[in-house]
């Protein structure tokens, strides 16, 4: 835990923000990102933080209280972009859009600029037309405390937002399966058919990319 407040120090501004999405691999519900600053923080919540790490690696529980921690003791933001405009904007211009405006309401409630903060994101990709400073961190949810703060709103919320889903739909089994393709998504899509928050041309890539499998080059 001190090694990622460490590596936030380590940049050497007034504020840094770490952002992360949930959702980009599913083929069903919107994308979610969060993004976190730590304004202050002290030897008691670095304790209450001991757990803190890559959203996928905990469990539900421990993500759960998490969540409650971070959300008191950081300026904070979470943004989803539905399927609607991921299937018109693709699903990486949509991930960064939520980083975008995620970020860009922490910054207007930090009442911070672009001379005293810098976004860390998680990947590989910087988020577009983004006017202050930002570094992209491979695996940062592993380095940076920000990042991985946010890795972790961005999954307790994706994951309460598919649950709601699941009680209008409750043949996919989203509560469980988040939207990704388990056999048991297939095999209720191939009896239920799509419905309004399927991602349709994920699934028609998947459908092509699946016939090719057995298809003779």
């Amino acid at each position: 835990m001190n090694e990622l407040f460490l590596f936030d120090r380590e940049q050497n501004v007034q504020y840094v923000i770490g952002t992360d999405e949930a959702g980009r691999g599913p083929a069903a519900g919107g994308v979610f990102a969060s993004a976190v600053c730590f304004t202050n923080y002290n030897d008691s919540l670095i304790k209450d933080l001991s757990k803190l790490n890559d959203s996928k690696k905990l469990t539900q529980q421990v993500r759960s209280e998490l969540f409650d921690i971070i959300n008191k003791n950081t300026i904070n933001s979470t943004v989803c972009i539905e399927v609607d405009e991921i299937e018109k904007i693709n699903i990486l211009r949509a991930s960064l859009k939520a980083m975008k405006l995620a970020c860009e309401t922490v910054i207007s409630n930090l009442g911070a600029n672009s001379v005293n903060t810098v976004t860390l994101v998680d990947g590989s990709n910087l988020i577009r037309e983004y006017n202050y400073p930002q570094k992209t961190i491979i695996k940062g949810d592993s380095k940076s405390a920000s990042i991985a703060a946010a890795s972790i709103l961005a999954k307790v919320s994706r994951d309460r937002y598919m649950s709601e889903l699941d009680k209008k739909y409750p043949m996919y089994g989203w509560a469980n399966n988040a939207g990704y393709l388990t056999s048991d998504h297939l095999e209720a899509i191939d009896k239920f058919g799509l419905c309004e928050f399927h991602r349709k041309s994920f699934l028609e890539r998947h459908a092509v990319e699946q016939l090719s499998l057995f298809t003779l080059s």
